[in-house]
């Protein structure tokens, strides 16, 4: 017997790799048997037969499949809808966890800290559970503790992950996707840092301080560690329980979280990389609690400023323009057919700021944003038999504008989103954005973009 058979963590990821490696040989065999013996499969049965294996696992596979929902048919639209619908359904690590934990991070006496500790979690997320609780000097606090192993975790959920997209790339060749590997490998390793999330909340809180309509965490800095990380506990209620409610009220709170994502991205080239519906809250003014801050994304100020030369090259037809803005996104080799394909998935993105009147953002189809528009150019992509490889930026970018749409359609937020927009780019400068990453990124202990 090898050392490592003794060994938990060994054993622990041995398990994992043993379920993820079942889930994705699944996957590879049906969907191998469906195009080389003409096997029809129920994709839906055998989707939601996935979703059930990988819901029950903690850590980076459900982040992994909910931000791959969000990228045009990098997996067939059924699995991606299930990756999409996954949510924590793992429960939360017991008190001899929390206790040990707590030890560890803020030593033998952690418990003189504070008044109230409950041994029950508040919320299980992707990667560790909140405890709501009260300080020694009378503060109510999250305190978010990290699993144990995270990082054998998502080493184990990576690789798993890129046998996945290697099976389905033998099926399906038309979107490539070692880009898409690389960059949610760089994100999720990164979220793993309490340390730089507090770093990244400290910025965001800067960024947003003249907004008035969104809120930011304060950090305990004295309370926090690499696998902690206590900020003040914030109030609020879910957005989804206000989809009904007056539609000036709802169209107050739609502008709140735009600029709540936007404004540190025009401004700064930050994004926030996750925009779930349990990383805001709404307060009883319906400004809102922006929360969580694992997962962000620092842009090249040329790709912002590519952003919006596609934004004008749409408005005016201007062919060399948004060839221009595709190329330095990352997109190559572009052909006249993958000009036309790359503008039809811009038009449908770009649809609500080009349209100068006071609208919705758009509707779901079949229940996921942009599916069908996805779907249409997926068929044509596959019709051209050459790959179009994803710019790694382009991922979060995507991923907001898609994940943002979403809420934005179950609010029935109606705005008109060219004015918004214009308003917020009006003054934008290539130049003036990286001196402010140069200025301002350093001082939180983060380095400007400088490559895709």
């Amino acid at each position: 017997m090898s050392e490592n058979e003794n060994n938990p963590k060994f054993l622990k990821r041995a398990g994992r790799y043993a379920n993820l490696s079942g889930s994705a040989a699944g996957l590879a065999a049906k969907l191998a048997g469906e195009k080389f013996l003409g096997i029809k499969i129920d994709r839906d049965m055998h989707s939601e037969q996935l979703k059930g294996i990988l819901g029950n696992l903690k850590g980076p596979i459900m982040k992994v499949g909910q931000i791959l929902a969000t990228i045009p048919e990098a997996l067939p639209p059924e699995y991606a809808k299930a990756f999409q619908e996954l949510q924590s359904n793992a429960p939360p690590m017991g008190w001899p966890f929390v206790r040990r934990r707590m030890k560890a991070e803020l030593g033998h006496d952690w418990q003189d800290k504070f008044r109230d500790f409950p041994h029950e979690a508040t919320a299980a997320a992707s990667l560790g559970q909140v405890h709501k609780a009260i300080t020694a000097d009378g503060n109510i606090v999250a305190c978010k503790l990290q699993y144990p192993d995270m990082a054998s975790a998502i080493d184990a959920d990576l690789n798993q992950l890129k046998l996945l997209f290697k099976l389905y790339k033998q099926y399906d060749s038309s979107i490539l996707t070692d880009d898409i590997h690389a960059e949610l490998a760089d994100r999720l390793r990164e979220e793993l840092d309490y340390k730089r999330e507090a770093r990244v909340q400290k910025l965001f809180s800067y960024l947003l301080a003249d907004e008035e309509n969104v809120h930011v965490p304060d950090v305990i800095d004295d309370l926090s560690t690499a696998r902690l990380l206590t900020t003040r506990w914030m109030d609020g209620d879910k957005i989804l329980n206000h989809k009904d409610d007056p539609i000036a009220d709802r169209n107050r709170i739609a502008m709140n979280l735009f600029h709540a994502w936007y404004i540190p991205f025009y401004k700064t080239g930050v994004i926030h990389g996750d925009p779930h519906l349990g990383n805001y809250t709404l307060r009883d003014d319906l400004s809102i609690n922006l929360l969580d801050f694992g997962c962000i994304r620092i842009f090249r100020p040329e790709f912002v400023g590519a952003v919006i030369d596609l934004y004008k090259a749409l408005k005016t037809d201007d062919q060399a323009l948004a060839v221009h803005a595709y190329e330095t996104w990352g997109f190559g080799n572009l052909s006249k057919d993958m000009i036309e394909i790359l503008n039809i998935w811009a038009s449908f993105l770009y649809g609500p700021l080009l349209d100068d009147s006071i609208r919705t953002i758009g509707n779901t189809d079949n229940g996921v944003y942009g599916r069908e528009k996805a779907q249409e150019v997926h068929a044509k992509l596959r019709e051209l038999r050459s790959g179009v490889p994803v710019p790694r930026e382009f991922v979060f970018m995507d991923r907001a504008a898609l994940g943002l749409g979403s809420v934005f359609i179950h609010l029935k937020a109606e705005i008109n989103w060219h004015n918004l927009f214009n308003d917020l780019i009006a003054d934008f400068d290539v130049d003036d954005l990286r001196k402010r990453q140069e200025t301002i990124l350093p001082q939180y202990g983060l380095e400007p973009a400088r490559i895709g």
